[in-house]
Parts: structure tokens; C-alpha cells; sequence
């Protein structure tokens, strides 16, 4: 079972964890929304993320690291639209409890030091906000100044969003598996984060929230000639347009890539597929029979 690949989330996926707290106590319940299809599915973000459960919320963005063209449109689509939901419901909430929105917005300042150099230039995310880079097995192999570039890109954009940061992989070491699995309990349970750091880009990148800075960080691998020719407003878009020069952003039809969970073996049904069969079939006959009847008005039209 441990061999076997990963199955695909198709669209939102829901499970929950458990977590003992002491004797004879009641458990502590965690509840994953797992969202799939890339950025196709934006839409049922707004499922999970509620006026009701806003004050416990918490993001993992996981990124492909194997694919650095989707890198960027992916990470910036789901953001965006993360936050103008949650911006929504905090105007909503605004409205009948002001001191309840204050609460949220004083929140997402929790993981920077108030002596932090950076904090009057850090725009955190209005969630707490865990940005994963998958498949690091395939990364690690990547040319080195391929890597840098990417490992400094996601280090400024979680930095600057007060997340943290963390690249993990299939074949990952147990030290890194306990990384990994102390900042989800971190965020599910409110136990202590790690304190593992790793800033080498030439390693997997463990950066819990306020603990880069812009200044380790450096400025966007680019020539002052190339970066001077962009016209850019934030440094958000700076790092944006430097990023995309190197690695063009590679426009896919999630909705076409996503398979097909009606042909998945492990939804398989035999009653519900065999009526589906039967249903392909009549479509198939429908489709067949109005073309013949298209064809035969033609014909009958030309005759005229």
C-alpha cells in the first residue's frame, strides 16, 4: 500500500484527522478540504471556507515543482481567488462585528516578529498559509541556476504573504516526513512549529513564517538592464515578470487533463456503470440519427 502512486483529488475531497490531547479527554478533530483539477475547479473554494470556521482556517498550497512554466499562473490563480473570498467574508463579518474582524486581520501578523526588518513590507495572507513544493525528487535534479531561480521566487512570494514555505517529496527522508508532518499539526492542532530552517536551495527548503527575510533573499535573478525594462507598480510584479521570463507560462485546459472519474477503476460501480453504458450508447444513436437528419434537410434544401 505505501508503494502505490498517489491517486488524483478529483475536484473537493474531504477527510479529517484525530488527535489525542490526554487521558480520558476528548479528542481534538481536524478537517482537510481537499481541492483538485489544477485551477479549474476555482470555484469551490468558497465550500470549505465559511463565516462559521474563518477563525481556524488554514491554507496548504501545493505546488508542482516538476513543472516550473505552471509554477506561477497556478500559485497566482488560487491565491487570488482564496483571498478575494475571504476578503468577502471578512467584510461581511465587519458589518455586524467589527471587533471580531479586527480580531482576523490582528491574527495574520501572529508569525511576524513585531521586531522584524520586514514587517512594514510584508502583506500577509489573511489566512494562515502553508506553501508546499511537491515532487522535490524530480526538482533536486534540475540545473542548478534553474533551481536558485525558483527556490528564491517562492522564498520572496511566501515571505512576503507571511507563509511558510517547506518542499517535500515521494521518497522523502524520515527527518523531512517529521518536518512535514509537524507543520500540518502545527496549523490542524496549534502545536508548536518546527524550528528546522533550511535556506540552501541546493536542499529542500524548510522556512517556517518570519523566519527569511528580503534581505537573505536577495533581489530577482536578473540582469539592473532586464529589470529596469519592466514596468512593474509592487515587487510582487517584478518578481512575477522576472519569473516569467525564464520559464513562459504554459497555458493548459485543466478541464481537458482532468480524467475522466466515471472511467476510473476505483469508482467503479457495476449497476451505476453498465446504466451509464447504456446511456453512452443512446447519446452515441442521438448524435448518429440528427446527423443523418441534418444531412438529409441539406440535401433536400440543394434539391431546391
Amino acid at each position: 500500500m505505501g508503494d502505490e502512486a498517489p491517486k488524483p483529488t478529483l475536484a473537493l475531497e474531504y477527510t479529517f484527522g484525530r488527535r489525542a490531547k490526554g487521558h480520558n479527554t476528548p479528542k481534538d478533530i481536524a478537517h482537510f478540504w481537499e481541492l483538485g483539477g489544477g485551477t479549474s475547479l476555482l470555484d469551490l473554494i468558497r465550500i470549505p471556507i465559511t463565516n462559521d470556521n474563518l477563525m481556524s482556517f488554514s491554507i496548504v498550497l501545493v505546488l508542482d515543482l516538476s513543472k516550473p512554466n505552471e509554477l506561477w499562473p497556478t500559485m497566482e490563480s488560487l491565491l487570488e481567488t482564496t483571498r478575494k473570498h475571504v476578503d468577502k467574508i471578512i467584510s461581511s463579518i465587519a458589518k455586524n462585528s467589527s471587533k471580531i474582524a479586527n480580531q482576523i486581520k490582528q491574527k495574520l501578523w501572529q508569525t511576524i516578529p513585531k521586531d522584524h526588518p520586514d514587517r512594514e513590507l510584508i502583506d500577509p495572507f489573511p489566512l494562515p498559509l502553508l506553501i508546499v513544493g511537491s515532487k522535490y525528487d524530480i526538482f533536486q535534479d534540475f540545473d542548478s541556476e534553474i533551481r536558485k531561480i525558483i527556490c528564491k521566487t517562492l522564498r520572496f512570494v511566501a515571505h512576503y504573504y507571511g507563509a511558510s514555505l517547506l518542499f517535500t517529496s515521494k521518497s522523502e527522508a524520515q527527518t523531512l516526513k517529521a518536518v512535514t508532518r509537524s507543520f500540518i499539526n502545527h496549523l490542524a492542532f496549534g502545536l508548536d512549529k518546527s524550528k528546522s530552517l533550511s535556506m540552501d536551495h541546493s536542499k529542500p527548503l524548510i522556512i517556517p513564517a518570519g523566519s527569511d527575510s528580503f534581505s537573505q533573499i536577495g533581489s530577482p535573478p536578473a540582469s539592473d538592464m532586464d529589470i529596469s525594462q519592466f514596468r512593474v507598480r509592487t515587487p510582487m510584479e517584478l518578481w512575477k515578470k522576472v519569473f516569467e521570463k525564464n520559464f513562459p507560462t504554459k497555458i493548459t485546459n485543466d478541464l481537458k487533463e482532468m480524467r475522466d472519474p466515471a472511467k476510473d477503476p476505483q469508482y467503479a460501480e457495476t449497476e451505476v456503470d453498465a446504466m451509464r453504458a447504456l446511456k453512452d450508447q443512446e447519446l452515441e444513436q442521438y448524435k448518429r440519427n440528427a446527423d443523418r437528419t441534418w444531412k438529409a434537410m441539406a440535401l433536400e434544401t440543394n434539391s431546391r
